[in-house]
């Protein structure tokens, strides 16, 4: 991989883009469904789930906003679209499947948001933009799954969206680990600055 880094150094990618004054949290995705690898899991989403357990505790102490997303889709299909298309078991996730229920470790508390989606983003389709716009939020933490998936998808669109985005490394997972690697080094070249959840403890936001 050095040759890769090198080229990208010279050209002056991976600048830091550092921690505003106002963050916010996303989770995105952590339903039942990515925790079993018979359904949407396996690799290291289990980790991040374990790791978002601190994180989220860490949020509510500094009193963060966060935000929870879940893929969901109407009982009768009239809401898929390209997504189901290319990943047709997705359509299972409807409002009340098990398997479309955020994982009990990570749920929601009072005053939480939980956006439903039907694409990659949580920005898509969605009041996200306008929810963190409302707040003043000039920073996203994001955590979730899957890292080459939607996390990266959420990730791109926080950076359109002229935010300062922050990928906290151990508390986002992919089923394989290939394209969670690859996926953090490329997040990490143009889109975000990549964090711990250790780096952010030792923060003073």
């Amino acid at each position: 991989m050095s040759d890769e880094t090198d080229i990208f150094r010279r050209q002056g990618f991976a600048g830091q883009i550092g921690v505003g004054d106002a963050p916010a949290l996303v989770v995105i995705d952590f339903q039942v469904g990515f925790t079993d690898p018979a359904q949407f899991g396996g690799g290291n989403i289990d980790h991040a789930i374990a790791g978002t357990v601190g994180l989220l505790a860490l949020a509510r102490a500094r009193s963060w906003p966060v935000v929870h997303t879940r893929v969901v889709y109407a009982d009768d299909g009239s809401d898929c679209g390209g997504f189901t298309r290319k990943v047709p078991a997705l359509r299972g996730l409807t409002e009340t499947s098990p398997w479309s229920q955020i994982v009990e470790t990570v749920a929601p508390h009072p005053g939480e948001l939980v956006l439903r989606k039907r694409n990659a983003s949580a920005f898509f389709g969605t009041e996200l933009a306008g929810w963190l716009i409302g707040r003043r939020i000039d920073t996203l933490f994001v955590a979730g799954c899957t890292t080459s998936g939607c996390v990266r998808a959420t990730v791109v669109d926080s950076c359109s969206h002229n935010l300062r985005t922050i990928v906290v490394t151990d508390c986002v997972g992919d089923r394989a680990i290939g394209p969670h690697e690859a996926s953090l080094f490329d997040m990490k070249q143009k889109y975000a600055d990549l964090m711990s959840l250790a780096e952010i403890e030792a923060g003073s936001t």
